[in-house]
């Protein structure tokens, strides 16, 4: 007897066939209707039971959350709201679960409850939607870059550079932590650690995708990145995933050609094959949004805004131009900002970012040529002496969501900026190396994976779009 998935029952091609589904109870009800699922797709599958022909305390053991084995025959469903059901002739729990103390009730729970039930929230209909769309653009990415010519590499998870300069890292060490060894200045003495040398936590994949960039031309990462960012906002993780390609001799047009081009394909992939989750996604986020103030309500339904980001192109507007918008705009003049733009060299922030795409532009926008202040060392320097070849696409309700550069290929130009960031150059002698043995313009960017997923699921927080979210005083599970 074949054993099917929901997903597969649901398709209805096995009609007045005797099969075999396994999977977890949503519901119960008068002691005949049991709602079955098995994470293979949003619906369920309705089990009628003739209750006359089971035991009652085998009925007892059909609650909320047991995990069954159903067998009976499919057929026409005599209800509404289903086209099969199956006439169950058989019914084995795999395994019970206690009404009085299973916490996923078939009732609404918040997210932050299922947020502390992270190892249970993917039996609820909103987290199984993100986690399958979650894969669903996992795959998406992967088919992207190796149907475009790109090689996968895995970059080093720990590291001795940090590729951002920004520091906030997470050390690792095998060293005695009460009792380390010391240098005769009393400072911890890292050479007699593991690595004989203070290592960390990567931030980024980048520097070493461009190694290999400069040798099998274009190449991409996906893998998990680590912040000790101590950050509680709903856009920050501790760890999350980055999706990193590195291209030879692409310049910066090339680079922002290839970025839309990216984001436009897995989301199309998304909207062609996840239909079932994202409409029940949709639907949840408008019954949320129905609490909130017009004003803070999104201006579209989730699947019309991924069309929009799939059917527009990004419009392309240099930084220098971006803030003369910012300066003279209405919400700037009325300080209605929380940051206000007063002067050419600003950092942007998320509520700058998002006028410009929701309000201005009313399109996806590729923001170019920042002031290098402000950008990494490793960002091309422009004729200007000012500005670097830096890119950052901006999406509505999220903004920023790629941060990209055309990289500094000139050795003299990156051995100053290393040094006036007073980077050590002999941590980074074999990044240098590529500087000087078949140098070439290259670009790439990154994209973090989340956002990407926080986008097109339509949640508001990034705890939700990960399995098991790390953070400021979290690491549960």
């Amino acid at each position: 007897m074949n054993t099917y998935s929901v997903k597969e029952l649901l398709s209805s091609d096995h009609l007045h066939k005797e099969v075999t589904v396994n999977g977890w109870v949503k519901t119960f009800r008068s002691n005949r209707f049991i709602a079955l699922n098995d994470g293979s797709t949003i619906n369920n599958i309705q089990c009628v039971v003739n209750f006359e022909d089971f035991d009652e305390n085998l009925l007892k053991q059909i609650n909320t959350g047991a995990a069954l084995k159903i067998v009976g025959t499919l057929t026409e469903s005599q209800g509404k709201g289903q086209n099969v059901e199956i006439q169950v002739k058989e019914v084995i729990v795999h395994g019970g679960a206690d009404p009085e103390t299973y916490p996923i009730q078939p009732k609404k729970h918040s997210l932050e409850f299922l947020r502390e039930k992270a190892h249970l929230r993917v039996r609820t209909n909103t987290f199984s939607a993100i986690m399958r769309m979650r894969s669903a653009l996992s795959f998406a990415v992967h088919q992207y870059f190796q149907k475009n010519g790109f090689y996968h590499v895995h970059t080093p998870i720990i590291t001795g550079s940090d590729a951002e300069g920004a520091g906030e890292m997470f050390r690792v060490s095998t060293l005695d932590s009460k009792n380390p060894p010391l240098t005769a200045e009393g400072t911890i003495d890292y050479s007699e650690d593991f690595f004989g040398k203070e290592t960390n936590l990567t931030v980024s994949g980048q520097l070493e995708a461009e190694t290999y960039a400069m040798a099998l031309g274009k190449v991409y990462t996906f893998g998990p990145t680590f912040r000790a960012e101590n950050s509680n906002t709903s856009r920050h993780l501790a760890e999350f995933w980055m999706i990193e390609p590195e291209v030879a001799f692409n310049d910066l047009d090339a680079n922002m050609d290839l970025a839309e081009d990216f984001i436009k394909d897995v989301l199309t992939y998304v909207l062609e094959n996840c239909e079932e989750d994202l409409k029940f996604l949709e639907q949840r986020l408008l019954d949320e949004e129905k609490s909130k103030p017009q004003a803070e309500r999104s201006d579209m339904p989730l699947i019309e805004k991924l069309k929009f980001v799939v059917d527009n192109t990004f419009k392309r507007v240099s930084y220098t131009e971006a803030i003369d918008i910012l300066r003279s705009c209405k919400p700037n003049k009325k300080k209605q900002f929380k940051y206000i733009i007063d002067e050419w060299g600003a950092d942007l922030q998320s509520e700058h970012e998002r006028y410009l795409v929701e309000k201005h532009f009313k399109c996806p926008v590729i923001l170019f040529d920042y002031p290098a202040k402000i950008k990494a060392f490793y960002m091309r320097l422009n004729e200007d002496q000012k500005t670097v070849r830096a890119m950052d696409i901006l999406f509505p309700g999220i903004g920023e969501i790629v941060g990209g550069s055309q990289r500094e290929e000139r050795l003299d130009v990156l051995k100053e900026k290393i040094k006036a960031l007073d980077i050590d150059e002999k941590e980074l002698w074999w990044y240098l190396d590529l500087r000087k043995f078949g140098t070439a313009t290259h670009s790439g960017f990154g994209l973090g994976f989340e956002r990407l997923v926080l986008f097109a699921t339509g949640m508001g927080n990034i705890r939700d779009v990960i399995p098991f979210p790390r953070t400021p005083q979290n690491a549960e599970f």
